[in-house]
């Protein structure tokens, strides 16, 4: 925080810096065996990201991803709505405010537990996306 009064040099101000409303990036299908899914790749390589990529998954009701697993890890943080997700032989129910780790070759599968949408964030290395 700033003190009253005082201002941080201009080149502070020069930050490589995106912001940018869920709502400007295009949605798109992830494909494979899902239903009612929407991916947006809100922060990737063109936006100056080279470790991790940022993507916002919106499944509608009795919806799911598919139950899969990739070398990678990924972190997932749930913005609104309930869901649960499933592998191994378990299940965990979610709802805003929850947060999950996936290890790399973990399956996997997220799935909308309510009657609205399930929205949640996650986060995977730059590679997982080639």
């Amino acid at each position: 925080m700033i003190p009253h009064g005082l201002s941080l040099p201009s080149p502070c101000y020069n930050l490589p810096m995106k912001v940018v409303h869920r709502d400007k990036v295009a949605a798109e299908n992830p494909g494979g065996d899902s239903r009612g899914v929407t991916l947006r790749w809100l922060i990737t390589q063109g936006d100056g990201a080279s470790r991790f990529f940022m993507r916002l998954f919106e499944i509608e009701p009795g919806g799911y991803t598919p139950l899969h697993s990739h070398p990678w890890e990924h972190e997932v943080f749930v913005v609104s709505g309930l869901g649960e997700v499933r592998g191994e032989g378990r299940s965990f129910p979610l709802g805003p405010g929850d947060a999950v780790y996936v290890e790399e070759g973990e399956t996997h599968q997220f799935r909308n537990a309510g009657g609205s949408p399930f929205v949640f964030l996650c986060v995977v290395p730059s590679h997982a996306a080639g």
